[in-house]
């Protein structure tokens, strides 16, 4: 509570507040018997008294021994000596009456107890009972809460007869107890003694304030301040006695309201003109009430206002209603803004509970009472002379204007904090939307609430979407808040967001991130709320639509604002608000028609000009303020036509402004978006002109065509298509046809995609060849875009502005062609040849296929062989799959030419031959392309086509190749080969031409040769020689190196060739082997399955004829710097065909070689591959590359593989007819005798082969499985750039499906090595080819062939074994030990592998794992350190088999089972946990350090190599890995034979136990057949006395305590056989020195232990655990407070019974604690007293017990029980006292009186100490909850000489301040922080004795 010395004032104590002597109570406690203990008499009387209490603690066994014990005692009282007043052993006697006033005693032991009460009274005087009082007074307290019918008059007489009269002094500090303890008595007002009770509280209300010596006669109500604060606090801290406390207000509180005459001088005006109330002129009734501190008034109404009970709320409404309105002088003057709201939320939050009797009390509340609503329609109005006399009061207002003046400011910012309220409950954040829900069911409320915090609740949603996260909570916010905005006005809502987009578009610089968050904000709002009203979506979402562009519109005109960059996000984001409305709006919207026009808002101007946009705003803004944005008494600003038409001029103005600047293209596609949506929905009109579009885009595109390169050229180009397809929709199609702008934009755009084709910048080359497909399905003419793509391949033929420029235009129209022809083959689809359904087929043709004329070019090429573009081409036919294509595309055009439409006619041959020039460029192509294509040639011509019958009398019948030869052109069949068609057309020409009547001519016989070509080519097929000359081999490949190092790719390729045929002939005898002059094989077709054994034994036996002699070394020198050097790629392929075809030529092929090979191969890959990816990485264009780099990357793979599997074939060769023999001692097992034919490439090793040739070719495997990972995890990377993600698929995809070919290979040959080398790319996290293997390994593992896991499992078993026990495994299945890989490390690997394997692959690795695990088995001392791991690794391999259903089940599980329980045995055999449970952390860490190398990256698995861990993770699963219980009890119990029980009893116990070892103990605690053995653990370890030295408290919070539940659930036993632990204390046989010191010690610290543990069982165990158990722990707790310091055990043990204490209050019900308070009271009391220099029995009371009895008492404050609250007063002031001190104020609390004495002994003067009582408050204010101070942290590193003066000091002086501030903020107590402190305290070992 923070007290503001502006508005409140310390109220002064009333005169007689004071005493003339104050007597402490802990002196009146101590001054028992001191006057009359030398009297002889007096110690008769004593004597007798202390034998009748002493009978208390032995003779009590029913309730009427209590009655005979109470009349013992009452005789014993009554024979005191006459003048005596005195009562002996006063304390104990005021304890033993308290404890008969016990709930569960029967009526007739409370009767005679307050009969003793009685005569006690009756013998003390007045200032006898007044100094007593802190004795007698907390037994009587609670009694009339339980008291029955006949009880009650007597208790009441009590307080009538001896408490009422007392001085006023003597009750001030217990008058809020003695109103609490009276309370009850109120809660029914048809009760007997309802009206007894009444008058006492009244009473008291009237003798609190007296003076001393006055009588009641004179009452002031000014007086009655202090009882009326009292009250006000026992109804803000006791709900139980609240219904008391309102009962008794309903009666007694004054009237708070203004006088009901409402003369003026109550009024005046401030400042502003409002009416305020002079607070000078307050009633005394009502500063009674309010002072000193007004607050408590305010928070006693809004406690009781959030009252759970129904009742209460709906009376404190009623006390609103009639006692304190909202127009009170109170609230209005004395009462803080902050107070008002708090008051004012309190009671609008009854509306939650939609309860109606609630709703009506808090509508007359708000709105005023009807009788000052009523009186003003008989008011006189008041001329303005008169105004200055009678100023307005508050009976002139309506209910709307009453609630608008005096509570809606209140309301509103009391809604408004609770939105902005930061928490994450969901039911809290929803509750002010319910609130305002139900506040919406009175206009006169909700109509002015809901606008003022429309917004505010918005963005409390909003913010909270960005906190939360959890979805399910945000879910539910959003419900809550979606109900309310349903209830909102359409018009209020979409006036608020038009507001909104006002503010945040029209803002400055200054404002940006505020406009960025209110545009975030309206986002939100039309994303997440409905609003699809019919309203809406016809009226609110068009205008809102308009005025967003209108807004966008006048920022583009002013382009200052525009430019800044950091204004792009709000540009987008107002895009992105005005995209979502527009979809929205549906068509119906526009389509209706505005006749009456808009008379009250905007009028379109005649002429059909555009109306200016200031105007529009005002119009929107108009309607949307001055009516609310409603239809009623108003029409519609503009009309729904007009809106439209301005909607579509605006968009594409601002897309002519914006095609202007260059680098905005984002907002462009948004807005291109935004303008065809228009388009669609909007109505065609005739004043919509396309015109000036056009022309911005004609220069727009004019520009992008002179910036082609340009790195944002693409995405420009994409908008401008993108607008193409809006205008060609918006107009009319003869209008798009004749625009002559639309035939210079196409060409353009054109001219600037063909520069993005280009397959070295495969960033955008997919989205290229789409946009141009979307610009012929727009084009007016599909020549535009075939004549431009064909203008921009001549252009670059005939350029030679840089080399290779002709090369450069065919990759490019090779890329549109490869990523074209699926989309457009449509027009292939015409007419075939033979068909006469098109007369002009040729025409049509044109229209639908833009790439003829360009391909036509591009085949042009082979008519000139030997060129560079000539090779390119025909190296791109001979890898094209749609060849097809091309072949149906000439014969169509033949079939054009009319040469097969009339055959055989000679009146007709000149008419046939007409375009005998066309027919001869036709054949002469198809020739070029047999002649130049490779061996996909055949099948294309091979391939069927279809023939239409009407054109032919045959029947469909497949003919022969010479059956179709020797028929006519004229027999045609439905169902021919194109190899059968071009061949009748050939034949057809030669029978033309013999006819006798033709003139032959030039052109004939040129026409027949290419007949002729065209024949041989297609019968005899490629067939050509060259013999190269001898001796000239070294130059000519130095030669062909220095082409390399001068770029000349031309001369390469024949210098290849020249190579081959030297070498050839000079290494063999036979003649030179032939080279095809016209062809060449490429690598493709020459690419071998690596580990393919021969063919056959000829081509052995040739092989070993051939290799003779070795080629020159220059040879391998030659062929590294072509395959490295980048001017090579372009002719790369042809490279790798040349090594392959060199590598024959040596002895073995290659194999002394192939490591500088792999490793030039491994160089350049990596080169490549990094050029490419970062070409989609970078955002600027690499320079362009001279081949696309996939072709090279793949090309350059064919040749590794080529080279690997020639190296590999040789070691086949060289180890083929030996086979191996059996060493007799093999295993004869999993590794002896696994099934054949898994890895079948490798049975073939059985001949030990040359150790450096084997060793070259693995680590050269090794490598390329290397790079194969790296290249496959890159298409698992995303970029970020969208705009090149198809390319970067399209790409990702090739490379994946081209390494997983050569990786499949690579598996087939070495399937062990491959995969040892992956497993160590797995493990080294550090390395670059590391990346992401986690996943990356496992998912190409699992998209291999080779790698199935019925062929990696039993792999990972051979690499285990190798280095394992590698003499009990075949030498087949041996491993190489090249990969750096430890068995703990495979091991590791085979358990991951084993998780990321769907349960279905079980059936296929069943076997193998079965079989492994029992050879293990069999010898498991070489597999000691990898026992765990399998020990995992079975119980995944059973929790899967539990997923499936394959075999037989029961044997498979039995089996299993079996298996698993040998396993763990074997594993603690080999293993025992005993050795790692001592190893010292420096060891440990160093031992870690060395293996660093050797084992894998923790991080890779989920568990370590830990067994305990790995346990962990096994015992949960346990049922489903052991289906039988007797084998789940053997595995259990080995598990705490073997684990739990030594990790217990180990010399390091606690610090060995870790959060695994608790986790097994805990999974073992929820197996039933575990039951038996898992709790002897936990008994051990809990009864060790080492137990409370856990290693951290988190360890024992979340692992101990958990299971200390389940043991106590399942145990009953356990806390009474902790309590027959605790011994008595006994001072009988203690002996004097060392021996009776060390018992004592002994003694001391087992009790101290056992009540450890009975706090910690307390604290595990839920609430109410050990209700049943309370008198037991009772009646050992009193056993054990008898203890002193000589006793065994000693007074020390204290500290731990203050622990119990607390622990029982956190758990237990404060109904079952009833017995227990006043023995608490006792012990607290005495503890704490034990601090004064003279306090009782210091020796008892050590400074760890003061302390821990002082968390107590804190503990007890921060909870508030009922039953403490009675005596709390004891302890701390808990009145208004504590902050408002009178003058002659002394403490009379033992804290506060303890504080002072603390003080004047540490020489502190009163200020200092005041100034730091100050200090305390203002922290503690802060606190949101109320948390205990003195806490275990605060108590670290003081010493325990200064714990005193440092800690206790301080925390005393405070305390009494800080309790009521936390009652002040109404804090709820932080349940969490007590029971985090206790257990520290409990776990703290550095407390025990």
């Amino acid at each position: 509570m923070a007290f503001e010395a502006s508005h409140l004032q310390r109220a002064t104590s009333p005169a007689s507040s004071g005493r003339a002597s104050p007597v402490y109570p802990r002196s009146r406690g101590r001054a028992d018997d001191g006057p009359n203990r030398k009297d002889k008499n007096f110690r008769r009387y004593a004597s007798g008294v202390e034998r009748a209490l002493s009978l208390f603690d032995t003779a009590l066994q029913e309730w009427a021994d209590y009655i005979s014990f109470l009349g013992r005692l009452l005789k014993a009282l009554q024979v005191r000596p006459n003048g005596s007043s005195d009562i002996p052993h006063k304390v104990l006697v005021s304890k033993r009456l308290a404890q008969c006033l016990n709930p569960a005693l029967p009526s007739g032991v409370h009767q005679k107890t307050l009969e003793v009460y009685g005569y006690i009274f009756s013998i003390l005087t007045k200032d006898g009972l007044g100094r007593d009082l802190p004795l007698y007074l907390p037994g009587l307290s609670p009694t009339l809460s339980f008291a029955s019918s006949s009880v009650k008059p007597a208790l009441l007489s009590l307080f009538e007869t001896f408490i009422l009269p007392l001085d006023p002094g003597t009750l001030r500090p217990a008058l809020k107890a003695i109103v609490l303890s009276l309370l009850p008595g109120l809660e029914e007002e048809s009760g007997e003694e309802f009206e007894r009770t009444f008058g006492i509280l009244n009473g008291l209300k009237d003798v609190s304030g007296l003076k001393t010596g006055e009588t009641p006669n004179t009452v002031d109500v000014s007086r009655d301040q202090f009882f009326w604060q009292c009250l006000f606090l026992a109804s803000i801290t006791n709900s139980n006695r609240r219904q008391g406390a309102l009962s008794f207000l309903a009666r007694k509180l004054p009237k708070l309201g203004p006088p009901s005459d409402l003369t003026p001088f109550y009024f005046q005006r401030n400042k502003k003109g409002g009416i305020v109330f002079k607070a000078e002129h307050l009633s005394p009734a009502m500063e009674a009430v309010t002072s000193p501190e007004p607050g408590l008034l305010v928070r006693c109404f809004a406690t009781g206002l959030r009252d759970e009970q129904l009742l209460i709320q709906r009376g404190f409404l009623d006390l609103l209603v009639t006692h304190l309105p909202l127009h009170s002088p109170v609230l209005l003057v004395k009462v803080t803004p902050m107070d008002l709201e708090k008051l004012i939320a309190a009671a609008a939050s009854v509306v939650a509970r939609r309860e109606m009797s609630l709703n009506r009390r808090l509508w007359t509340w708000f709105l005023g009472p009807e009788t000052l609503v009523q009186r003003r329609d008989s008011a006189h109005d008041l001329s303005d002379s008169e105004e200055n006399n009678n100023l307005e009061a508050p009976s002139s207002f309506t209910q709307s204007e009453y609630f608008e003046r005096y509570g809606l400011d209140s309301l509103v910012s009391s809604i408004q904090k609770m939105l902005a309220n930061e928490s994450l409950v969901p039911a809290s954040k929803a509750r002010p939307f319910r609130i305002c829900l139900s506040l919406m069911d009175r206009w006169e409320i909700g109509g002015l609430v809901v606008p003022k915090i429309f917004l505010t609740a918005m963005e409390s949603v909003w913010q909270y979407q960005k906190a939360t996260l959890s979805k399910e909570s945000f879910t539910e916010v959003l419900r809550s808040a979606n109900v309310f905005f349903d209830g909102v006005e359409s018009g209020l809502i979409w006036g608020e967001l038009t507001k909104l987009l006002k503010d945040a578009l029209q803002g400055g610089e200054p404002g940006l991130q505020h406009a960025q968050d209110r545009l975030d904000l309206v986002l939100f709002i039309i994303t997440k709320f409905n609003i699809k009203d019919e309203e809406m979506i016809n009226l609110h979402i068009p205008l809102t639509a308009l005025f967003i562009q209108i807004c966008i519109r006048n920022n583009q005109l002013r382009s200052s604002i525009w430019s800044n960059v950091n204004h792009i996000g709000i540009f987008r984001r107002a895009l992105t608000i005005f995209s979502h409305l527009v979809d929205l709006i549906p068509e119906r919207a526009f389509a209706v028609a505005s006749s009456q026009g808009c008379p009250n808002g905007w009028k379109a101007k005649e002429g059909g000009s555009d109306p200016p946009n200031r105007q529009l705003m005002d119009a929107i803004m108009k309607f949307y303020t001055h009516h609310q944005g409603s239809l009623e008494g108003s029409a519609q600003p503009i009309s729904a036509r007009e809106i439209g038409e301005l909607l579509i001029d605006s968009a594409s103005q601002m897309i002519e402004h914006d095609l202007n600047p260059m680098g905005l293209m984002g907002n462009l596609e948004i807005q291109l978006s935004i303008l065809e949506k228009l388009i669609r929905k909007i109505p065609y009109s005739e004043k919509q002109s396309w015109e000036s579009f056009l022309s911005v885009l004609v220069d727009y595109s004019k520009l992008l065509s002179t910036k082609a390169e340009e790195h944002f050229i693409f995405q420009a180009i994409s908008v401008i298509t993108t607008a193409l397809e809006i205008v060609q929709l918006a107009m009319p199609i003869v209008s798009w046809k004749s625009d002559y702008r639309v035939r210079q934009i196409i060409p353009n755009l054109i001219n600037s995609l063909w520069f993005q084709l280009s397959p070295s910048r495969p960033q955008f080359n997919v989205e290229a060849a789409r946009c141009i497909l979307r610009i012929q399905r727009i084009s007016p003419e599909s020549q535009l875009i075939e004549g431009s793509i064909t203008a921009m391949m001549v252009a670059g033929r005939s350029g030679s502005r840089v080399r290779g420029t002709d090369v450069e235009a065919a990759r490019r129209f090779i890329t549109l062609w490869a990523h074209s022809v699926t989309t457009l083959t449509g027009p292939l689809s015409s007419p075939r040849i033979g068909s006469t359904t098109n007369q002009n087929g040729d025409q049509a043709f044109k229209e639908r296929f833009i790439l003829a004329r360009p391909l036509l070019l591009l085949l042009d090429s082979l008519f000139s062989p030997k060129t560079e573009l000539f090779f390119f081409v025909s190296n791109w036919l001979g890898s094209l799959p749609s060849l097809q294509i091309i072949f149906d595309f000439l014969l169509q055009r033949l079939q054009g030419l009319g040469l097969l439409n009339k055959p055989d006619h000679a009146d007709d041959l000149n008419a046939t031959f007409d375009n005998a020039d066309e027919i001869l460029y036709f054949l002469q192509t198809i020739s070029n392309l047999v002649q130049f294509s490779k061996e996909n040639i055949w099948s294309a011509l091979t391939a069927k086509i279809s023939v239409d019958s009407s054109n032919s009398g045959e029947s469909k019948v497949k003919k022969s190749p010479t059956e179709e030869a020797e028929k006519t052109a004229t027999d045609e069949e439905p169902v021919l080969t194109v190899q059968t068609r071009l061949t009748r057309i050939c034949l057809h020409i030669f029978r033309i031409h013999k006819q006798e009547d033709v003139v032959l001519n030039d052109q004939s016989f040129s026409l027949c040769r290419a007949a002729a070509i065209l024949l041989q080519h297609l019968f005899l097929g490629p067939s050509s020689a060259f013999i190269a000359e001898d001796n000239f081999e070294i130059f000519i490949i130095e030669t062909l190196s220095w082409s390399v190092k001068y770029h000349d790719v031309l001369l390469q390729i024949h210098l290849m060739d020249l190579v081959l045929v030297a070498l050839r002939s000079r290494l063999t005898d036979s003649r030179a082997t032939s080279i095809p002059t016209h062809r060449r094989t490429m690598s493709r077709e020459t690419i071998r399955p690596i580990g393919q054994a021969p063919l056959s034994a000829e081509k052995n036996d040739k092989d070993q004829k051939i290799q003779t002699l070795q080629p020159p070394l220059v040879l391998l020198d030659c062929m590294m710097l072509g395959l490295r050097s980048p001017s090579t790629h372009p002719v790369l392929e042809h490279w790798v065909v040349f090594l392959n075809d060199c590598l024959s030529l040596y002895p073995d092929n290659g194999t002394h070689i192939l490591m500088p090979l792999v490793d030039c191969f491994i160089k350049s890959l990596e080169v490549v591959f990094k050029d490419m990816r970062s070409s989609f990485e970078e955002s600027q264009p690499r320079h362009a590359a001279a081949v696309e780099p996939t072709t090279t990357l793949i090309t350059l793979l064919n040749g590794l593989e080529q080279a690997l599997a020639s190296a590999h074939q040789q070691l086949l060769h060289s180890d083929a007819g030996v086979p191996s023999a059996k060493s007799p001692e093999q295993v004869q097992g999993f590794f002896g005798n696994m099934v054949s034919g898994v890895f079948s490439p490798e049975i073939q090793k059985s001949r030990p082969m040359t150790a450096n040739n084997r060793l070259t070719v693995l680590l050269c495997f090794k490598d390329a499985v290397r790079l194969g990972l790296k290249i496959w995890s890159w298409g698992d990377h995303r970029i970020e750039s969208l705009t090149t993600l198809a390319s970067f698929n399209h790409t990702s995809v090739r490379m994946k499906n081209r390494t997983r070919r050569i990786l499949e290979h690579l598996f087939a040959a070495e399937a062990l090595e491959c995969l040892e080398t992956l497993i160590e790319a797995w493990s080294k996290q550090d390395m670059e080819v590391g990346l992401a293997q986690g996943s990356t390994v496992f998912n190409l593992l699992h998209a291999l062939n080779e790698s199935r896991p019925r062929n990696t499992i039993p792999a990972i078993f051979n690499a285990i074994y190798s280095r394992t026990n590698p003499n009990a495994l075949d030498p087949v299945r041996k491993s190489t030990l090249t990969s750096e890989l430890s068995d703990l490390t495979l091991a590791g690997f085979l358990i991951a592998y084993m998780r990321s394997l769907e349960d279905d692959a079980m059936d296929e690795i069943w076997t193998d794992c079965m079989t492994f695990l029992r050879d293990v088995l069999a010898n498991p001392l070489p597999h000691r350190q990898t026992l765990p791991k399998l020990l995992e690794f079975t119980a995944i391999l059973g929790q899967k088999v539990d997923n499936t259903n394959f075999g037989e089940q029961r044997r498979m599980r039995r089996d299993l089972g079996d298996l698993f329980v040998r396993l763990l045995s074997a594993t603690f055999t080999t293993r025992p946990l005993g050795f790692s449970l001592d190893i010292s952390p420096a060891l440990s860490a160093e031992k870690s350090s060395s293996d660093s190398l050797h084992n894998f990256d923790l991080r890779k698995t989920s568990i370590s190599d830990d067994i305990v861990a790995i346990l962990a993770s096994i015992v949960p699963n346990l049922s489903k890995i052991l289906i039988d219980p007797d084998r789940i009890t053997a595995a259990a119990t080995t598990v705490s034979t073997q684990v739990l029980s030594p990790t217990f009893r180990w010399k390091s116990y606690p610090q060995n136990v870790t959060e695994s070892t608790l986790g097994i103990l805990y999974a073992m605690s929820r197996i039933p057949e575990a039951s038996k053995i898992w709790r002897r653990d936990v008994a051990e370890a809990f009864n060790d006395s080492k137990f409370f030295c856990a290693s951290s408290l988190a360890l024992a919070e979340k692992g101990w305590l958990p299971i200390l539940r389940q043991w106590v659930l399942l145990d009953k036993d356990r806390m009474p056989e902790l309590l027959a632990r605790l011994s008595a204390p006994t001072s009988a046989g203690i002996m004097f020195g060392v021996g009776a010191s060390s018992a004592r010690l002994e003694a001391d610290r087992k009790t101290q232990f056992n009540l450890r543990r009975i706090a910690t069982l307390v604290l595990a165990s839920d609430h109410d655990t050990f209700a049943v158990n309370l008198s037991s722990i009772q009646e050992k707790l009193v056993e054990l407070m008898t203890a002193t310091a000589a006793s065994s055990p000693s007074s020390a043990t204290r500290s731990e019974i203050f622990m119990l204490l607390r622990s029982l209050l956190l758990k237990t019900s404060p109904v079952h604690l009833v017995t227990l308070w006043p023995i608490i009271t006792s012990e607290l009391y005495d503890a704490i007293s034990s601090l004064f220099p003279d306090g009782s029995s210091p020796d008892t009371y050590n400074i760890n017990c003061v302390v821990q009895g002082s968390k107590l008492l804190e503990l007890l404050i921060v909870l508030a029980p009922d039953d403490f609250q009675l005596r709390e007063w004891l302890f701390i002031t808990d009145t208004i006292d504590a902050v408002y001190r009178p003058r002659d104020w002394d403490p009379v609390a033992l804290v506060d009186e303890l504080a002072e004495d603390l003080d004047s002994r540490a020489g502190l003067l009163s200020a200092s100490s005041q100034q730091a009582l100050n200090s305390n408050s203002n922290n503690t204010n802060s606190e949101i909850k109320r948390k205990p101070l003195l806490i275990s942290g605060l108590l670290k590193g003081v010493a325990r000489e200064e714990l005193l003066d440092r800690v206790l000091r301080p925390f005393f002086r405070g305390l009494s301040i800080n309790s009521f501030e936390s009652v002040y903020n109404m804090e709820a107590p932080e349940w969490q922080a007590c029971y985090e402190d206790l257990l520290a305290d409990v776990f703290d070992e550095g407390t025990i004795v």
